[in-house]
């Protein structure tokens, strides 16, 4: 009764400042708050996505960032466009560690393959075309089917204008869908990336941590054709002139003052029940936190002495670390919360309330039994192929979804499972092309050996037959026939040579069928029994969808009868947060105060000269000269570096716009503390504090140190 009484007070308090990542259509329900935070705007002028200053907010399909000047000049994180740096750098002209600018137009290079730039251009309901008459009435795989075949429809009607993407996105667990029509602008280029020693300063030693003193930040620039059409690199191609701009603050940021972000945040996870959380932090994310360990030593001991295979892992050593660290921040903090208990109490207050009443009952309480029991099928089954899922090769993947891709491309586009229409194959070009620049043989099979070894040793009756009987593996395998087994793929692959993967696009099921190439041969082999295994999923899948969407549809009448406005979890689709500039009682963990703001002078004093606190001796003299410019705060005495602020956000959100209350541009958003990274699942106001790069010292740097002033002539600076 305790924890019921608990979850009841909870929900019927009114939504806690600065929590949300609303829809922008949702802010003149909490038009109170945003006006008490420090909003000088009508928050009716920001609900209009196509309009500013959201139609200056802009995707890159995995970060945020903004348009910044008339000519398509793109601001994000540093960490952003590292593979784009990364994919430009050689042994002998280092770009991570030097550093990029371009001095004029022609100067710039293109993004790694199959970067986009995405300008949203509308948004519309399309809840009651997805979920029709007809397709309410199924169950399983058909109402799968039917979903999937009602959003290839509205998808293919939006992109039949050329140059646009389309997709549809769900919300409140499939209660609710929108189609977002965005420009894709598939010439990008890299403009400005500062060296690795700021943008990347504090490495993984300071990520998620604060005091903080790093330069995340970059620019792209979007590129069209002469007629302002969306278009591959060529070099005809002009700079995209966006409707709307982002224009840097007049007013000086300081404590206190109201911030908003605008952005694209990944997942969040506030609406899962009870059992998702228990799976969640007792064995998924351990799991997850034991397997990204093991990987980043195997690749770091095979690319000790390879600097070009270093170079080529750089983007994805740099993401493992950022994410293990995530989950292992998560698990530290759940181990001291009591986030289950409130979990488990707000859940039985909810099916207190759905029983509570005959028409309660009837509408939501068999739904909110069957999804426990659907979810608990889910994760059986997942921990069950858990280990073939991170043993399975990479190249056995790339193998499989080109085969796919063939298979799919024999029937009528409107007919191919999504994912595998003319629209994607862009998509696949650019995966094919970008594994040069992302692969090595060395580390494959080295990864390859190390997590196979562990899926042979399971018992017979916990391996897969399908896959063991494709790729030759066999009962009571020594290590070193394992070992020979994976030496014989990597000699006889045809995936390490880049004209026969581009070939491979273009063949037909017949050609892939008369392959040689083991990675192929396995992934024919193992084509029926794939189809089976996805039939039996979307089955599955089916069943989820619609009890998830009823749970949510009782969750949210719920709430709304305690008088709580329900923002969705994040789904990567455009959110605004909201809070203020402002620093924290108490560390975590020495007790000391946490300042609102860092400067350069922290900069100087974690300098080593060396591996992760390498800053630029060019940086270094200007502080030690205490050159600070147009950009000095005379209660700081020094440069503002970063700032944190009580903003409300995920993954998916670096590289954010942060705008005062004006909508001008403060910084850009491109981290969380440790201890507050919990906020996906279990938002704390105490705890939570977002990290951004203030635009003062972005401003500084690209003047006094890398000499950027063309650049910041076209951002009105100069």
């Amino acid at each position: 009764m305790k924890k019921t009484l608990i979850a009841l007070a909870l929900l019927s308090a009114p939504a806690l400042a600065d929590e949300g990542m609303w829809m922008p259509q949702q802010l003149p329900d909490i038009a109170k708050q945003l006006k008490a935070a420090g909003l000088k705007l009508d928050p009716k002028e920001l609900t209009q996505l196509t309009e500013f200053p959201m139609g200056a907010i802009v995707s890159l399909g995995g970060c945020s960032a903004s348009f910044v000047s008339p000519q398509g000049l793109v601001a994000t994180n540093h960490h952003c466009v590292y593979n784009s740096i990364a994919y430009n750098s050689t042994p002998e002209n280092d770009l991570l560690a030097n550093g990029f600018l371009a001095k004029t137009l022609s100067d710039e290079v293109a993004a790694a393959p199959g970067s986009r730039i995405y300008v949203t251009k509308a948004v519309d309901n399309v809840t009651d075309k997805i979920i029709d008459k007809a397709t309410a009435k199924l169950t399983g795989q058909a109402r799968i089917n039917a979903i999937e075949a009602n959003q290839k429809a509205l998808v293919a009607a939006c992109e039949a204008d050329e140059g646009h993407r389309c997709t549809v996105a769900s919300y409140y667990g499939g209660l609710e869908f929108y189609l977002i029509k965005q420009l894709e602008i598939k010439d990008v280029r890299l403009v400005h990336a500062p060296a690795e020693g700021v943008g990347k300063f504090g490495g993984d030693t300071d990520n998620w941590m604060w005091p903080r003193h790093t330069g995340d930040y970059s620019f792209y620039r979007a590129y069209v054709s002469p007629e302002g059409k969306s278009a591959e690199y060529s070099e005809d191609n002009v700079p995209y002139q966006p409707e709307f701009h982002i224009k840097l603050a007049k007013k000086p940021l300081q404590e206190g003052d109201f911030v908003m972000a605008l952005g694209y945040p990944g997942r969040t996870n506030r609406h899962r029940l009870p059992s998702e959380v228990l799976d969640t932090f007792e064995w998924s994310y351990p799991n997850t936190v034991s397997r990204f360990k093991e990987t980043l030593d195997i690749i770091a001991e095979q690319t000790a002495d390879n600097k070009d295979a270093e170079l080529k892992y750089a983007s994805r050593v740099a993401g493992l670390n950022n994410y293990m660290k995530n989950r292992q921040g998560m698990l530290d903090s759940y181990a001291e919360s009591d986030l289950l208990e409130r979990k488990q109490a707000e859940h039985t207050a909810l099916k207190e309330w759905v029983n509570s009443n005959k028409k309660n009952r009837a509408a939501y309480a068999a739904d909110l039994e069957a999804i426990e029991a659907l979810l608990k099928k889910a994760q059986d089954e997942g921990r069950k192929s858990y280990t073939l899922d991170v043993a399975t090769p990479r190249l056995l993947g790339m193998a499989k979804a080109l085969y796919r891709l063939s298979n799919e491309q024999t029937k009528p586009n409107a007919e191919r499972k999504a994912g595998f229409q003319e629209r994607d194959l862009p998509r696949y070009r650019a995966f094919v092309a970008g594994l040069d620049r992302s692969f090595d043989v060395s580390v494959e099979k080295a990864l390859d050996k190390h997590f196979l070894a562990r899926y042979v040793a399971l018992p017979k009756t916990e391996r897969d037959a399908q896959f063991d009987a494709a790729m030759g593996i066999t009962d009571n395998m020594s290590t070193n026939d394992l070992h020979a087994l994976i030496d014989s793929w990597y000699a006889s692959t045809l995936f390490t040579d880049g004209k026969a993967r581009a070939a491979l696009l273009e063949q037909s099921p017949e050609q892939f069928a008369q392959s040689s190439d083991p990675f192929i041969k396995a992934a024919v082999a193992m084509w029926d029994y794939d189809r089976e295994q996805e039939a039996e999923a979307e089955e599955h899948a089916g069943k989820v969808q619609q009890a998830y969407a009823n749970y949510m549809k009782a969750k949210i009448a719920f709430m709304k009868a305690q008088g709580k406005a329900v923002y969705p979890d994040a789904n990567s689709t455009l959110r605004v947060t909201y809070g203020n500039v402002t620093g924290r009682d108490h560390g975590t963990h020495d007790g000391t105060a946490w300042t609102a703001f860092t400067t350069l002078r922290g900069i100087a004093d974690k300098a080593t000269g060396e591996g992760e606190f390498n800053a630029p001796q060019a940086q270094l003299d200007k502080i030690k000269a205490k050159d600070y410019g147009d950009y000095y705060v005379k209660s700081l005495d020094s440069v503002p570096v970063n700032y944190l602020a009580t903003l409300d956000i995920t993954g998916g959100n670096s590289g954010s716009a942060v705008l005062n209350d004006k909508a001008e541009l403060v910084g850009l958003a491109f981290d969380g503390t440790l201890d507050s990274i919990i906020s996906d699942w279990d938002f704390n106001l105490d705890n939570t504090r977002s990290i951004q790069v203030d635009s003062r010292f972005m401003l500084w740097q690209m003047e006094k140190v890398d000499g950027a002033d063309e650049l910041l002539r076209e951002l009105g600076v100069k």
